[in-house]
């Protein structure tokens, strides 16, 4: 019997439940008590192990099916009325063939098991950015993340009230079978169905599926911005904070910028860097004209491999309590490890798969794709704003991928909209390791490609129109930490010395430096960035080389970006205009 008094979602879940027809339902409260009950019941049933509780307090341990240890984006559907309004980069499937397909599926899938009623909150419990949701599973799991990634519980239906405005979300983990495995997104509707998976990128539904796809959807409607950007605030010696949101496409560091340590030079001037969110921003025009950003999320859905007291100590520290371990390797005892920890590997433990492991196995001991669930709340670097139902002001945005010789270290665009073309044509070149193929390159438009709920050429659209409702727009630049020399070695240190060039950018903000225009954008003057501490490694002439900008490559550029803009089929003029324009400056 449900606890909480709202119709609109009593009724859902009545109907839910006849369709998928659970032996029993639970309604979350959030409670500390609750935690621990299902925390029991979870490890009695074999579907959480416990960690040592002395040494890892409060943590456990879960492995997924091995054929269940990812997103699945060729199963992940957006599912509107017009087929051209999901867009060309989407899946598509038609709402009537999707709740068919998926309903003959969801028929049934709860027998046996136990329906858990999760309703969870996006945003601060004060702010009007906040949004609910209430997702619906049969698995513990799902459970015991959204309270680490969400605020779960009565603290949602309270924010909800009698309102009948909520994504619903419904999740069955059926058989696993990657045969019956979808995860359908319908916009119309607010709602978003997953079955056949277990593992939380397809099944934590507050997670991308609401933050992004559902969210992209809302904040065009609402004149607003959803976007795959971690935010993090940089505080002057003089105690002034400056925010700024960031994207990136996987594998560039995005985690570790957000929870990034200053280095020793900033840090002895009384810099601090400080993390609001390391994956989503939802952000709104604040009655100051200037963009405002919240964090929605709660936690830290992360990596684990190469997470390590050199790469992210504030992110390895954030896990030491009260976490959930997904796919890592098991120590015998009773703690976890993973390749690139930092560490050296174990004479023993069990791999991701249960397996008893040595380093004489000739595999990995942690899935690549192994994770850490942990709340924002215990990371060392967390901000003091990064609950504050206002949000943070941003003044920068950051775009950023691999390139090993086309981008400079960093380039400040010449304005809003042709901020959103060097976005819209972000990337990272392909690796040996990745593909087989070395440098192509793989377009991630503000590292949105997987996670836009429509038309990608209308979402450009929406930056644009965006822009010209923003009376203080944030100043756009594009990064690249990754810059090779000739044999092949990443030239730039990267890792906590990438403040040097977001210091220089907000410096850019307040109008305290000059910049070189070059044909792509603004650059430093390199007595602009600080290599105090890193003289030897990045001398004048290093730091010449990383912001040069060779016309060869940036031709190929040009010409691979048309290659990418030619399958949109509602591609803003504005975002050819730009390219045009980028070709005459280039003289091409």
């Amino acid at each position: 019997m449900s606890i909480y008094t709202n119709k609109a979602v009593n009724d859902w879940v009545a109907d839910m439940a006849r369709l998928t027809k659970p032996d029993d339902i639970v309604w979350i409260d959030g409670s500390g008590e609750e935690k621990d009950r299902l925390t029991r019941e979870a490890a009695a049933f074999g579907e959480i192990l416990m960690l040592d509780q002395d040494k890892l307090p409060g943590c456990v341990y879960h492995r997924t099916a091995e054929n269940d240890v990812a997103r699945v984006e060729h199963l992940t559907f957006i599912c509107t009325s017009k087929e051209e309004d999901a867009g060309p980069t989407n899946n598509w499937m038609s709402p009537d063939e999707a709740y068919a397909k998926l309903g003959a599926l969801f028929d049934g899938s709860m027998k046996g098991r136990t329906m858990y009623v999760i309703p969870y909150l996006m945003g601060p419990a004060a702010s009007e950015f906040s949004k609910v949701g209430i997702e619906l599973t049969d698995s513990i799991y799902v459970v015991l993340n959204m309270r680490i990634m969400t605020r779960m519980g009565q603290i949602a239906m309270d924010y909800l009230g009698d309102s009948d405005d909520f994504v619903k979300g419904l999740h069955s983990r059926l058989d696993l079978n990657p045969e019956r495995r979808y995860i359908c997104h319908f916009p119309e509707d607010n709602t978003i169905w997953s079955i056949g998976s277990g593992y939380g990128g397809n099944v934590l539904l507050g997670k991308k599926c609401f933050s992004l796809r559902i969210g992209s959807y809302l904040a065009r409607t609402q004149g607003w911005l959803a976007e795959h950007m971690l935010i993090l605030g940089v505080e002057s010696p003089d105690g002034v904070v400056e925010y700024l949101a960031a994207a990136f496409p996987s594998a560039c560091g995005k985690t570790n910028l957000a929870m990034m340590i200053p280095p020793e030079y900033a840090r002895e001037k009384g810099y601090k860097v400080w993390t609001v969110g390391d994956d989503i921003a939802w952000m709104r025009i604040g009655e100051d004209g200037r963009l405002w950003a919240v964090n929605p999320e709660y936690g830290f859905f992360g990596v684990a491999p190469g997470t390590s007291m050199q790469s992210n100590p504030n992110a390895l520290l954030t896990t030491k309590k009260n976490s959930i371990f997904t796919n890592v390797a098991l120590l015998d005892d009773g703690t976890v490890w993973w390749e690139g920890m930092g560490t050296d590997p174990p004479q023993h433990c069990k791999d991701w798969k249960g397996n008893d492991w040595t380093p004489q196995s000739g595999e990995k001991a942690a899935h690549p794709n192994s994770r850490f669930t942990a709340p924002a709340a215990q990371c060392p670097s967390i901000s003091p704003k990064w609950e504050d139902p206002k949000g943070v002001p941003i003044s920068a945005i950051l775009f950023g991928g691999r390139r090993a010789k086309v981008a400079p270290l960093i380039y400040q665009s010449f304005d809003w909209n042709h901020g959103v073309f060097v976005g819209a044509t972000m990337g990272s070149e392909t690796t040996a390791a990745a593909t087989g193929q070395v440098g192509v390159v793989r377009r991630d438009p503000m590292a949105m490609l997987p996670f836009c709920g429509y038309n990608m050429g209308d979402y450009f659209a929406h930056w644009l129109e965006m822009g010209a409702k923003i009376p203080n727009p944030p100043k756009i630049f594009n990064v690249n930490w990754f810059r090779t020399d000739d044999d092949g070695r990443f030239i730039w240190p990267g890792y906590g010395e990438n403040f040097r060039v977001i210091k220089w950018a907000l410096d850019r903000c307040r109008d305290a430096v000059d910049a070189d225009e070059t044909p792509i954008g603004y650059i430093p003057r390199l007595e602009d960035i600080e290599t105090t501490g890193i003289e030897s490694e990045v001398t004048p002439a290093t730091l010449k080389e990383l912001l040069s900008i060779d016309k060869d490559s940036w031709a190929a550029e040009v010409e691979s970006q048309t290659g990418f803009f030619a399958k949109f089929d509602r591609l803003p003029t504005e975002i050819e205009s730009q390219q045009t324009a980028l070709k005459h400056r280039l003289g091409l």
